[in-house]
């Protein structure tokens, strides 16, 4: 998976808001707001091409003092959530 092109994060107020840019990705209807893990997570992956749940857990275990069973088991429901909501390609 990956994330879509013409998504981009913004910091709004203090708020991490991911827009899209372009015709294609424009939707007035919704707007996407990221926790300050997900909007690292989002950061770090967006232009980066292919990435998996387990790359997302050892970027998490990383930067965060986290076990990885609990980084990937986040990375997941935070995958499918952005699948769900279509920032994934």
């Amino acid at each position: 998976m990956k994330i879509k092109e013409g998504f981009v994060l913004r910091t709004i107020c203090g708020q991490h808001v991911v827009s899209g840019e372009g015709t294609g990705n424009v939707n007035f209807a919704k707007l996407i707001t990221l926790n300050d893990t997900a909007a690292y997570l989002f950061g770090k992956l967006a232009g980066a091409g292919e990435f998996t749940p387990e790359q997302m857990a050892d970027l998490l275990a990383e930067e965060y003092e986290v076990d990885r069973e609990t980084a990937l088991a986040d990375s997941e429901k935070l995958a499918a959530k952005w699948a769900e909501i279509g920032l994934l390609a």
